[in-house]
């Protein structure tokens, strides 16, 4: 007997009118619409808010997946909630979710049933919160999740090949929540308890009003307008410097840009979490499955994850095509061991687990408990990254507590082993702090690393080989990777081990030339690298790689910065991935002779 078939309907959050009589509810505080199947786990945000709010003692159902094109009936059918409705596009923007760089439909849809494609619109955040404000006119709608999170100010959509402007806009929402949810979805739910009106004071949310009615604050940062950064692509980068400082500081200044004759406005962030609030968010009552009516069917990113484990939230590695910083922030907040060992115990009890944990990770595999050393500093600092161009010598870069924390799980029964699947930060593990107990403790962790935690392959993301354009994503130099690969090798040796490392490449990124590219093939093919985890640019909103690909202009230095765009340019470059395919060898060479590098012939095809 399965797990899912000893548990009753109401250990899920309800999702029909049924599954609320069942709790004997007559009536819902809050109905969550989500574009993502309901996978009652901590990686899926709709589950994570659901509980957030169960957790309140308020009444909560989640319509996962709603139909859009018949008579609206998912959307009538649990009537209106008392305090509001909450909208999320899922856990990926939808465009991201939906097409590839070269804009094609992507082979499924990894966070819906079977991988289908015709379950969720382009834009659920506009187009379900549309709907309600239509239904129900008088009933709050609350947008959130990363769609809703990265499109809050004005924006380039590529899929669009557009600006377009705040998503406010376009989605009749009275309030965007942006970031991790529960800090913001607690506060707001207290006042409105209280009987207070939806607020336009609370942390870590956007709102729009009439510029007649907007009242400026001596702190405030004032955007270019929309029209402004219409009009000129310079602004347009411009803002986004100061978009993504904000983002990134700890404390922040409210943003504000005028949109025609309305004023978005951005409230400062809430200070990031703190363990114990991260550990009560982990702790909540999750089944960890799919609900039941998916009973028989595949949910492709459920499948991925159901046996890891997500250690901390945030990124300082800040890099430049990457939306994790901007929407979990750079400050690393990590969970207690305990809360850790309290989830792999709870994956042992899973009736499919076989004792292999498929990761042990993060945003980055390796930042677990690092910090500033002297957060004074860390509170007055704006800069992208704590580790490009330089790692700040500020860092605490001790992997002690993620090393005694693998050991911690791996000491449990039922496990046999643990993998690390999340990208690991080879430069950190490189880089030398002049304390010799910290850096005693990074050979140590690299060491049990490659020996212990790889499933044969280890993936690391050098994303190029060409130092210009590395500089370019934030990325270190490539010969930290030559250095990572030599240790890897003779670890291997040493173990008689006979593991892989597999590196990530990106082609198109601005910057990126197709000499640039050329290079790429000749350096990959003396590595001798078969490469298979490549991808072409894709501009995602709110990152500086999207903003300098789209302007033309980095918005650190206003400097022109020279793009791929068109198809002709982006297959161009993305060819050269794959010298080691016979099709694509007359083509190669071909443009070697075109770009003027004939020398690299004999490198590439000795």
């Amino acid at each position: 007997m399965n797990d899912r078939a000893q548990r009753s309907l109401t250990d899920w959050l309800p999702t029909t009118k049924k599954e609320v009589e069942l709790r004997g509810w007559d009536e819902l505080d809050v109905i969550l619409f989500s574009g993502d199947a309901y996978v009652d786990h901590p990686s899926f945000g709709a589950a994570v808010i659901g509980r957030i709010l169960e957790a309140q003692g308020l009444r909560v159902a989640i319509v996962p997946q709603p139909n859009w094109r018949d008579d609206l009936r998912d959307f009538k059918k649990l009537g209106r909630p008392r305090l509001f409705f909450g909208v999320s596009a899922g856990c990926m923007d939808s465009m991201v979710n939906k097409y590839t760089a070269n804009k094609r439909l992507r082979s499924e849809d990894a966070y819906t049933p079977d991988g289908r494609h015709d379950l969720r619109p382009e834009y659920p955040s506009i187009v379900y919160t549309n709907i309600l404000k239509r239904l129900f006119p008088d009933v709050p709608v609350v947008l959130g999740g990363i769609e809703a999170s990265l499109r809050r100010l004005t924006h380039y959509d590529y899929w669009e090949d557009r600006v377009r402007p705040s998503i406010l806009v376009d989605a009749q929402a009275d309030l965007l929540i942006y970031g991790m949810g529960e800090k913001p979805i607690i506060d707001l739910c207290q006042r409105l308890q209280e009987g207070k009106e939806l607020p336009h004071d609370l942390p870590q949310t956007a709102w729009m009003t009439r510029q007649t009615d907007f009242v400026p604050q001596a702190e405030d940062v004032c955007l270019f307008s929309h029209e402004e950064c219409l009009a000129d692509k310079k602004k347009q980068a411009q803002n986004f410097r100061h978009i993504e400082e904000e983002s990134n500081k700890y404390a922040a200044a409210r943003i504000c840009q005028a949109t025609g004759d309305r004023m978005v406005v951005v409230n400062a962030p809430y200070p990031p979490m703190t363990q114990g609030e991260l550990d009560r968010s982990f702790d909540l009552p999750y089944t960890r499955l799919p609900h039941p009516k998916y009973k028989g069917k595949r949910i492709p990113a459920y499948e991925m994850i159901k046996f890891s484990v997500n250690l901390h939230r945030g990124c300082f590695g800040g890099c430049a095509f990457c939306t994790i910083s901007a929407h979990q922030g750079k400050f690393i907040v990590s969970r207690s061991p305990e809360s850790v060992l309290r989830e792999v115990k709870a994956i042992t009890a899973l009736p499919d687990f076989k004792g292999y944990l498929s990761d042990l990770g993060g945003p980055s595999a390796n930042m677990y408990a690092m910090h500033g050393k002297d957060l004074s500093l860390c509170r007055r600092c704006k800069r992208p990254s704590w580790i490009h161009p330089a790692v700040c010598p500020n860092l605490n870069n001790d992997h002690r507590p993620l090393l005694a924390l693998y050991r911690a799980v791996d000491a449990l029964p039922g496990i046999k082993k643990s993998f690390i699947g999340s990208g690991v930060r080879y430069d950190l593990l490189l880089h030398k702090t002049g304390d010799k107990e910290v850096d005693r403790a990074t050979e140590e962790y690299t060491r049990e690393l490659i020996v212990r935690h790889v499933s044969g392959r280890l993936k690391v993301a050098p994303e190029h080989t060409s130092d210009r354009v590395l500089y370019l994503m934030r990325k270190p130099p490539f010969e930290q990777f030559y250095r990572f690969k030599r240790i890897f090798d003779r670890l291997n040796q040493e173990q008689g081990l006979r593991q892989q490392l597999i590196p990530y490449f990106i082609s198109s990124h601005p910057g990126c030339t197709e000499a640039d590219m050329a290079e790429l093939a000749a350096i990959t093919r003396q590595l001798d690298f078969h490469l298979e985890q490549v991808q072409d640019f894709t501009p995602t909103p709110m990152t500086v790689a999207t903003e300098t690909w789209y302007t033309g202009f980095h918005p650190y230095t206003l400097q022109p910065v020279f793009s791929a765009k068109t198809q002709r340019e982006k297959l161009a470059q993305r060819m050269f991935f794959f010298w080691y395919k016979p099709e694509e060898r007359k083509a190669i060479i071909a443009a070697l002779k075109r770009i003027g590098r004939s020398d690299l012939i004999k490198r590439i095809y000795p």
